[in-house]
């Protein structure tokens, strides 16, 4: 399981555990499972969905940190999407 944090200026919007992430990074789609390697990448504007679309937030800028199944979004601005 990955543990997650999605985080903007305003609150924090998600904390806790999923199978699956998938983020919107300024040059494409990104997919994060169990044991992905360390990585770090810019986001870019769109949706990023946990545990297969369970949990769904419009995002706009800010980065994407995977380190030992720990996955941190810090966004520029957010909202839960529909």
């Amino acid at each position: 399981m990955l543990n997650v944090s999605v985080v903007s200026p305003e609150a924090v919007l998600y904390e806790g555990t999923t199978d699956s992430v998938v983020a919107p990074a300024f040059d494409g789609e990104v997919g994060i499972l169990t044991g992905h390697a360390p990585m770090l990448a810019l986001l870019g504007k769109g949706v990023l969905r946990l545990g297969g679309g369970a949990q769904k937030f419009n995002v706009e800028g800010g980065f994407l940190q995977v380190v030992d199944n720990a996955v941190r979004v810090v966004t520029e601005k957010a909202s839960p999407a529909v």
